[in-house]
């Protein structure tokens, strides 16, 4: 699946990255699934290995809630076309286990309000980039 002309910007694609984090530690079990979209989403977005190991390396030692600020940060400071990519990629995510937890619904919901995204957007652009893909 492939988002809207994915952007090749560091601050995108680290704040892409926060969140996935927060998402998928979010149910407290790490899904072979989940795995495989990750790996899906660092190819789409271009995300290199230096920049994922910096990441990585990043959030050593920091628990959920600050890397779910520091992804905040990174999301508002690029495009609102950006930011709904990301989340996309998020909706993405979330049903890659085709379970959403209680959890999982509490993340994208905060991270919906903390980057201003509408969720109806997110639905649609989801459907589209699904369509697109049949």
């Amino acid at each position: 699946m492939s988002t809207i002309a994915p952007p090749v910007n560091s601050a995108y694609q680290l704040g892409l990255l926060h969140f996935v984090h927060v998402l998928m530690a979010a149910d407290g079990i790490i899904h072979q699934r989940e795995q495989m979209v990750l790996e899906e989403i660092k190819r789409e977005e271009n995300i290199s290995p230096d920049l994922f190991n910096e990441f990585c390396y990043s959030i050593v030692g920091k628990n959920e809630l600050q890397v779910f600020r520091e992804g905040v940060e990174l999301l508002n400071s690029v495009s609102d076309q950006d930011r709904l990519c990301a989340l996309v990629q998020l909706y993405r995510l979330s049903e890659a286990d085709e379970n959403i937890h209680e959890e999982e619904v509490r993340f994208l919901f905060n991270s919906l309000k903390h980057t201003k995204v509408d969720f109806e957007d997110v639905v649609l652009a989801s459907r589209l980039a699904k369509s697109k893909n049949i």
